[in-house]
C-alpha cells in the first residue's frame, strides 16, 4: 500500500496555523485561572478557518474545537479554578440554561411558556449552537454545499411524543408533509447516472484490496466473489444472509429474545450463524453507526432490532414485555418514528428554535424550507435589548444553590471569568461534565451522571470540486467493513428551499465519511473511554491522510487526484457523541428500573435541573426535547 502523504495545496499547514493561535490561547487561561504556568496546560492545536460572523463556515477541526473543551479538561483533571465563586453577580435572570444544544434552545423555550416575560441566558461552549446538530457549509464555484456535522436526522425508534412533535411543529416542521414531498427527491441524480453503492475490503484487515459494486437486490456474497474473501467464507454468509438454516435450530421461540439479550451479536454470528473467523470480520463493525462499538460489544437482540444482518431465519417474533434495549424494544413494536433528513441534519432544528427565541436572528416569519438558505445574524444572539441571550464560547465552570433560593453560574469568555445569578438553572450540557460543574451534587447522583459514558464519533465533510471519478466508478457511496472511515457517501440532499444540488459529475458536491475511534475486545463504555482518548490525539493531517488513502486506493483508476479533486475538509470531533442506551451484556440496572443511572443522576438539585438525551437514555432529538420538558416543569413544582 502506497503511504500518501496530504495532499500539498496548503488546505493542512494554512488551517493548521490558524487554529493553534486558539488552542493556546484557551490553554493560556486554563493556566491562569488554575494558577499553573500556561506551558503546563493542555494545549492542543487543530485546524479552523476564521470566520467570526458566520460559524458554519469555519472548517479544520470542527465539533468538540479547540477552546471549547479545555477548562472542562482541567476542571475534570482537578485543577482548582481560582476564586470561581467570588465576588457579586453581574447579571440577573430567571433562567440560565448550560449548554445551547436542542435541549438547551427547547428548555428556554418551555421555561419562556411558563413565564412569558422571563429573562433567559444560554450559556454554550462552543462557537456555534446546536449542540451535536451542527451545520458545515462550503461555498464553492458560485454554489452552496451543506451537510451535517452531527446529528443526521429526524428519526427515533419510538415515535416522537406529543411534546417533541409539538416543538417540530411549532418551529414550522411538518415531517410527514416534508418526507412526502422531498423524500423521493433525494439522490435522483445518482439514480439517473446508475450509480450505487460499493464494499472496499482493505488489504489490512482482509489481505488485500478489492473494491466490490453491490447493487440493490444482490446477494452480498455474490458481488464479493472474486476479492480478498474465500470461496469458505463467502459460502458461509451468503448461507446466513439468505437464511437457508435457523441459528437458533431446536431452542423453543419463547426463550430466544431472552437468550440473544445474553449473547453478543459477534458470538451469535460465529456460534449460531456459522461464520469463520474470515466472515465475521465483514460483520464486526456494521453495529458502529448505532453504538459506536463492534459486534462483541452489543447484545444479538439489540443486532436484530436495529435489523443488522444474520436473522433471516431466526423466527424472533415482535414485541413482549421483558426488558430490552431502547433500539430494539422500538423497532420491535412501534416500527419507530416518522423521519426526515435537512440538508445540515437537525441543525436546521436548532435554527428554528434560535429564530424562535432570539429576535433579529432570522425573519419571524421564516419557514422550515426557508430557513435551509435564510441569512442569520449571529451578532443578535447576546443583544441587551432581547430577553433570550445565546452568548456562544462561554464556558461554565461552577453552577451552586444560592442559600434561601436562586442560583449562581460562573463562567469564562473571552479570558475574562464572570458570574451570572439565576432564579432557576437547567444544566443541558453533557452528564460526565456536571458532577464537576455542580461539585456540591450528592456522591450517589455524581456516580450515576458518571456512569452514563458517552460514545465517540467522527463526521467528514469534505468539499470536491467535481465527482467525476465516482460516476465513472458507477458508485455514490463505498462501505469499508474494516478501514479508518466506516463508509463514505455523497451528498443525497433534496433541492429543498431553493438549495441547488448537483446535477452533474463536473458540479462541486459534499462527501460525508464517518469515522467511529472505539477499542474492541473491551466492554462497552471501556471502549468508548479508549476512543475517546484515541481521539483526542488525532490531529487533522491524520484525518486528511486517512482520507485521501481511502478515496485514492478505490478511486484513483478512475481518474480521482486529491489534489485537484479536494477543495476543503472539515473533521467533526465528537469526544463525547452518542448518549448511552441500556446495553445487557454490560448494565445491571434497566431502563425501568428506579435505580437505572439515568433516573438518578437527572434529580433535581434545589433551583438546578438537568436535561439532555443522557437523562433519557437514549441518543436522539426526540429525547433531548422530552427531557428539557421534564426538566423545565421540575423547576415548577
Amino acid at each position: 500500500m502506497t503511504d500518501h502523504q496530504p495532499h500539498d495545496d496548503g488546505v493542512t499547514r494554512r488551517d493548521f496555523v490558524q487554529g493553534a493561535a486558539a488552542g493556546s490561547a484557551a490553554a493560556a487561561l486554563v493556566g491562569a485561572l488554575a494558577g499553573l504556568p500556561a506551558a503546563a496546560a493542555n494545549a492542543e492545536t487543530a485546524a479552523s478557518t476564521p470566520d467570526a460572523a458566520y460559524p458554519p463556515l469555519r472548517t479544520g477541526l470542527r465539533g468538540s474545537h479547540p477552546g471549547s473543551f479545555e477548562m472542562a479538561h482541567a476542571l475534570r483533571d482537578g485543577q482548582a479554578i481560582g476564586q470561581a465563586m467570588a465576588g457579586a453577580p453581574a447579571e440577573s435572570y430567571d433562567l440560565v440554561v448550560v449548554g445551547g444544544g436542542i435541549s438547551g434552545l427547547s428548555a428556554a423555550l418551555f421555561y419562556r411558556d411558563r413565564n412569558p416575560d422571563a429573562k433567559i441566558l444560554i450559556l454554550e461552549n462552543h462557537d456555534d449552537f446546536g449542540g451535536h446538530a451542527k451545520r458545515n457549509e462550503f461555498h464553492l464555484r458560485g454554489h452552496t454545499l451543506i451537510m451535517n456535522g452531527g446529528t443526521l436526522g429526524i428519526d427515533s425508534p419510538y415515535p416522537y411524543s406529543p411534546v417533541a412533535d409539538g416543538v417540530l411543529r411549532r418551529v414550522g416542521i411538518d415531517v410527514p408533509r416534508l418526507a412526502a414531498q422531498y423524500d423521493d427527491q433525494r439522490g435522483a441524480v445518482f439514480k439517473r447516472l446508475n450509480m450505487g453503492q460499493a464494499m472496499f475490503l482493505d488489504a489490512e484487515t482482509f489481505g488485500r484490496d478489492s473494491l466490490h459494486p453491490v447493487p440493490r437486490g444482490t446477494p452480498l456474497a455474490t458481488a464479493l466473489a472474486g476479492g480478498a474473501l474465500s470461496p469458505r467464507a463467502l459460502a458461509q454468509i451468503d448461507a446466513l444472509d439468505q437464511g437457508r438454516f435457523d441459528p437458533l435450530g431446536a431452542m423453543p421461540v419463547a426463550d430466544r429474545k431472552d437468550y440473544l439479550s445474553r449473547i453478543s451479536y459477534r458470538d451469535y454470528l460465529m456460534k449460531h450463524g456459522r461464520l469463520g473467523p474470515d466472515a465475521v470480520k465483514l460483520y464486526q463493525n456494521r453495529p458502529l453507526g448505532w453504538w459506536c462499538v463492534g459486534a462483541d460489544a452489543i447484545t444479538a437482540l439489540d443486532a436484530w432490532g436495529a435489523r443488522l444482518p444474520g436473522f433471516a431465519a431466526a423466527q424472533l417474533p415482535p414485541g413482549g414485555t421483558m426488558a430490552m434495549g431502547f433500539t430494539p424494544r422500538g423497532f420491535a413494536q412501534t416500527g419507530g418514528s416518522y423521519a426526515f433528513h435537512f440538508p445540515d441534519g437537525n441543525a436546521t432544528i436548532a435554527r428554528l428554535l434560535v429564530a424562535s427565541l432570539v429576535p433579529g436572528f432570522a425573519r419571524d416569519d421564516l419557514t422550515a424550507e426557508e430557513s435551509i438558505l435564510a441569512k442569520v445574524d449571529y451578532a443578535a444572539l447576546d443583544r441587551e435589548a432581547n430577553s433570550v441571550r445565546i452568548r456562544l464560547s462561554s464556558t461554565v465552570l461552577r453552577a451552586a444553590n444560592r442559600a434561601g433560593a436562586g442560583a449562581d453560574v460562573v463562567y469564562t469568555r473571552d479570558g475574562a471569568v464572570a458570574k451570572v445569578a439565576a432564579r432557576h438553572v437547567v444544566m443541558a450540557c453533557w452528564n460526565m461534565i456536571i458532577p464537576y460543574l455542580v461539585p456540591d451534587l450528592p456522591a450517589p447522583q455524581q456516580a450515576a451522571l458518571h456512569e452514563l459514558v458517552k460514545e465517540p464519533l467522527v463526521y467528514v465533510s469534505v468539499a470536491l470540486n467535481n465527482w467525476r471519478a465516482f460516476a465513472k466508478a458507477g458508485i455514490s457511496s463505498i462501505q469499508c467493513p474494516g478501514g479508518f472511515y466506516t463508509g463514505a457517501s455523497l451528498d443525497r440532499t433534496a433541492p429543498i428551499g431553493g438549495l441547488e444540488v448537483a446535477q452533474s459529475p463536473d458540479d462541486p458536491i459534499v462527501l460525508h465519511a464517518t469515522h467511529v475511534p472505539h477499542q474492541p475486545g473491551l466492554p462497552e463504555h471501556d471502549q468508548s473511554r479508549a476512543g475517546r482518548l484515541a481521539l483526542q490525539s488525532t490531529d487533522f493531517a491524520t484525518f486528511e491522510k486517512q482520507l485521501v488513502d481511502l478515496l485514492t486506493r478505490t478511486l484513483g483508476k478512475h481518474g480521482f487526484d486529491a489534489k485537484a479533486d479536494i477543495a476543503a475538509i472539515t473533521v467533526n470531533r465528537w469526544p463525547h457523541g452518542y448518549a448511552a442506551e441500556y446495553n445487557a451484556l454490560w448494565d445491571a440496572r434497566c431502563d425501568n428500573q428506579p435505580d437505572a443511572p439515568h433516573l438518578v443522576g437527572r434529580a433535581r438539585f434545589g433551583a438546578i435541573t438537568i436535561a439532555n438525551s443522557d437523562s433519557g437514555r437514549a441518543a436522539y432529538t426526540s429525547s433531548a426535547i422530552d427531557q428539557a420538558f421534564r426538566a423545565v416543569n421540575e423547576l415548577f413544582v
